[in-house]
């Protein structure tokens, strides 16, 4: 099943930093995705799962999806997923939020990104994000 996601940023001066949280079940660094609820739009599911996982709240960049098939681990095995991510520029960070007591969160400037991220699922993603880097930077800047 299809999901979605966000790429929750925030910029200083010239340095982007994007926030990881680590996975429930083995506590790798990925980005919040999730299952979109029935007749919710991508837009509201991405501001769903970014307070639930991360505890952010923001704007979602829907002009710049990222679609990407990123792996699922379970015990026994893997399975691709296909995901819909959006840069989501993060205007608020709350210390109590849905999933605090079963995910950790980590913010790491975009050069580091590749270092972080779980897997190679998310090396791609990341450089896309990356390309799209003047772009993001305007938009958000018109957003602060």
């Amino acid at each position: 099943m299809h999901r979605v996601g966000i790429i929750p940023f925030d910029i200083r001066d010239e340095n982007i930093a994007v926030l990881f949280v680590t996975s429930q079940s083995r506590g790798r660094w990925i980005l919040p995705k999730g299952k979109k609820k029935k007749d919710e739009t991508h837009i509201a599911a991405c501001h769903r799962e970014g307070f639930e996982e991360a505890g952010v709240r923001g704007e979602v960049f829907e002009d710049f999806p990222i679609t990407v098939v990123i792996t699922k681990s379970t015990a026994t095995s893997t399975t691709p997923v296909l995901v819909t991510y959006y840069p989501f520029l993060v205007m608020e960070q709350v210390d109590d939020w849905p999933e605090r007591d079963k995910r950790q969160r980590h913010w790491a400037l975009i050069e580091d990104a590749p270092r972080v991220a779980y897997r190679e699922d998310y090396r791609p993603l990341i450089r896309h994000f990356e390309n799209l880097r003047a772009w993001i930077t305007e938009t958000a800047q018109q957003h602060k």
